[in-house]
């Protein structure tokens, strides 16, 4: 299991640069949701694929919707991202 840290890191080794202000979101949303870091990369991933970019406010809200499903886990999170776009 990757940390975010280790994630974006990732990220930016295949090119996707990610601006201060999206690492703020990154940051904020994790702390403020409580969300284990295998979640955040899921709704990292899903706000990337659902939006084509990096939005801040679609992934806080995004982490708030998987926390008020109590979803803790990559693959659950990654379902839930799926139903959304169905």
């Amino acid at each position: 299991m990757k940390t975010v840290a280790e994630y974006i890191s990732f990220l930016q080794g295949k090119g996707f640069k990610l601006r201060e202000e999206a690492l703020g979101f990154i940051s904020f949303g994790q702390r403020y949701t409580g969300a284990a870091d295998e979640v955040v990369i899921a709704a990292i991933e899903a706000t990337l694929k659902h939006q084509l970019h990096f939005d801040g406010s679609y992934f806080v809200a995004l982490l708030e919707q998987m926390k008020g499903h109590q979803i803790e886990d990559r693959k659950s999170a990654q379902a839930y991202a799926r139903k959304l776009l169905n």
